[in-house]
């Protein structure tokens, strides 16, 4: 069937399904936080319309309007070689929603988180969080109400949605004081290479968390333990700080944590934290220092704040494709030093003035892209901790250096293979040569030509594959992007917004 006919079959039974339930175009297009023009172009097949979209309309309709086959794989057709043009929003953080769906398992109240990322890494989450009995409901605007049990239903626990995050072993912090045992799956979601859990078993341990790695689960069990000294992290690490903080926040007494990392998920749990009665100092350092509380139960509503990847991923959309867009609620405290090395590298753009995000807290501006002629930096592009490069920004930043006149050093030093993703750009005609698995030298500007690429198995190598496609004239092919939607709500209709021309397609 012809993408046009799918989509014009998918209208009609979209229109039929909301008339049956007596509900207008506005009505749903209120309930799906979009507009009634763009229920009405869905409905007479004149827009792309993503799986998630389709799933989002079937829970509002409370019917299923396409059943899903789960071995398919959605692909992204891309006709390169557009110039960008006008104004795009960032969605809120993809890391800031993990945590807190794992941070509201603290709170015996109502958690209503406002403006989520509607993606596949939540999505997996809230199927965990829901086999154990939590109820999750999807409100108007990607709010999401979180209502848990009086008792969790852990031996209930859907391995299989598990087992394809990582972000499940941040359910150690908050139960650890709940539960006197419980078991885990082992994390999955990006394929990065190796990534201990020996920082957040040692972080942990003061509170009186053992745990046993089995074949397939890590077997934990906790007894109440005073904690008498600061807990020194091992690795300043986002996912490992947050797990102490989540253990601090239900241990009666005062917890000093050091060589905490001060990124901004760790901002956003903080934050969160804070609202439900726990008493946090330093946040935005190195040092925290959190007065626990022994139970927490709060009705409470809490917004991410946007998030700063998303952000840069953005900016290297219009920067590849040299065109002049606006890039519009970046959080830039978190952008800062990514900006000043690119201003350093030519990039021209203006940024207004800060204003407060929905969370009260985190710094925002919209920044002009301008059309600039760009060269190479003068020494090497690596991440480091934050107030550091983040590290994942730097694939955009080395996505950067393809077109800029002369020679990048990118040293992704974080990751055993990351760096490797880089030559996918070569079928793009990118010149990339390649030192070890951490370091690659790119040279530009590129030619670029278009490609049939198979999405890397991981989300931003395959974001940067899709951005290139977007700067080489013809049309590419960028399959199985299940990665970028684990991380990106909706992201190639909304590229489409300013200029981009991206079909989805299964297979």
């Amino acid at each position: 069937m012809s993408t046009a006919k799918y989509l014009r079959n998918i209208g009609t039974l979209i229109q039929e399904t909301r008339q049956a339930r007596g509900m207008t175009q506005a009505e749903l297009a209120s309930a799906l936080g979009t507009s009634q023009s763009a229920v009405n172009r869905i409905e007479k097949g004149g827009q792309n319309i993503s799986l998630e979209m389709i799933a989002r309309i079937g829970e509002v309709l409370s019917s299923e309007i396409v059943r899903i086959n789960r071995s398919g794989k959605t692909n992204f057709l891309i006709s390169g070689g557009r110039e960008l043009k006008g104004e795009i929003e960032v969605k809120t953080s993809k890391n800031a929603a993990v945590g807190l769906l794992c941070a509201s398992l603290l709170n015996q109240g109502k958690t209503t988180l406002r403006r989520v990322a509607r993606i596949e890494e939540v999505n997996r989450i809230i199927e965990v969080l829901e086999s154990i009995g939590v109820k999750c409901r999807w409100l108007a605007n990607n709010d999401l109400e979180i209502t848990p049990p009086k008792r969790l239903k852990l031996e209930e626990m859907d391995i299989e949605a598990a087992m394809k995050t990582r972000t499940v072993i941040m359910f150690l912090g908050p139960l650890l004081h709940q539960y006197s045992k419980f078991s885990l799956p082992f994390a999955g979601g990006c394929n990065l290479g190796a990534r201990t859990v020996e920082p957040h078993m040692t972080g942990l341990a003061p509170f009186g968390l053992h745990v046993v790695a089995a074949t397939d689960k890590y077997f934990a069990t906790s007894h109440k333990k005073e904690v008498d000294h600061a807990i020194v992290l091992t690795e300043r690490g986002d996912t490992v700080t947050e797990n102490v903080v989540m253990a601090a926040a239900l241990y009666d007494g005062e917890v000093t944590i050091r060589n905490a990392s001060p990124n901004y998920m760790v901002q956003d749990v903080c934050f969160y934290l804070q609202k439900l009665g726990v008493k946090i100092e330093g946040i935005g350092t190195t040092t925290l220092k959190i007065h626990g509380v022994k139970s927490i139960n709060k009705n409470v509503e809490y917004y991410p704040s946007e998030d700063p990847i998303e952000a840069m991923s953005l900016v290297a959309a219009g920067v590849v494709t040299d065109s002049e867009i606006t890039v519009k609620r970046v959080p830039i405290e978190f952008m800062e030093l990514e900006m000043a090395l690119l201003t350093g590298m030519g990039l021209e753009y203006t940024m207004s003035e800060e204003y407060p995000a929905r969370n009260g807290n985190t710094r925002l501006v919209d920044i002009a892209l301008k059309k600039s002629k760009l060269i190479a930096p003068k020494d090497k592009l690596h991440s480091m901790p934050f107030p550091g490069v983040n590290m994942d920004n730097l694939p955009f930043l080395g996505l950067i250096a393809t077109v800029a006149e002369g020679r990048t050093l990118v040293h992704d030093w974080s990751y055993e293979n990351r760096a490797i993703y880089f030559t996918e750009l070569t079928k793009l005609n990118a010149k990339i040569e390649m030192v070890d698995p951490h370091r690659v030298y790119i040279t530009g500007p590129t030619k670029w030509k278009p490609a049939d690429v198979v999405a890397p198995p991981a989300l931003r190598p395959s974001v940067v594959v899709m951005l290139a496609m977007l700067a080489a004239p013809g049309k590419s092919v960028l399959r199985d992007v299940y990665s970028i939607n684990r991380g990106y709500e909706d992201f190639a209709n909304r590229l489409n917004t300013i200029g981009a021309e991206i079909e989805t397609t299964w297979e």
